[in-house]
């Protein structure tokens, strides 16, 4: 199953800009049922030794592109189901950063399972923190996902996997 394009491994999608409002972290924890203080109370959150409140570890997941990345923006999407994913960071998310993301497709495994062909695509977005100049300097975090593109035949037959 080689429908996807192997030469773009190593490309990165262009970079866009994230503003975390304060909103925007108390509605995820709401949806992920996390009544954290750390997540809803500047006061609390600042004794406790953080600038402003913090958002929740895979608040990232809500950083969107503002356009398809190249490596999937041709694909059929009925055969896209999401796979692993996982958070690294160099500090924490705070309320009122920006930040500069890019996505990276880092490589493409093709695999076979009990229910046919499908393809891993292996990604990785980085988050660089916009300083008060404008310009993105540190790393804050990255997010490691994993996207199955499944066959057509696993779409035809109504398989998840």
């Amino acid at each position: 199953m080689t429908e996807i394009d192997h030469s773009l491994i190593g490309t990165s999608a262009p970079p866009f800009v994230v503003e975390v409002e304060r909103g925007a972290i108390r509605k995820f924890a709401d949806a992920i049922g996390d009544d954290n203080p750390l997540y809803r109370d500047d006061a609390f959150a600042r004794a406790q030794g953080y600038e402003g409140i913090i958002a929740p570890p895979t608040f990232p997941t809500c950083f969107r592109a503002p356009n398809d990345l190249p490596w999937i923006a041709t694909l059929d999407r009925r055969r896209i189901v999401a796979g692993e994913m996982g958070f690294h960071y160099h500090r924490p998310i705070i309320a009122g950063m920006r930040f500069e993301c890019q996505w990276q497709l880092v490589g493409i495994d093709e695999k076979t399972g009990t229910r046919g062909a499908m393809s891993l695509l292996r990604q990785v977005m980085s988050g660089f923190l916009i300083s008060a100049d404008g310009v993105a300097r540190d790393c804050v975090f990255s997010v490691r996902r994993t996207t199955v593109y499944r066959s057509a035949q696993q779409v035809a037959s109504g398989s998840l996997a």
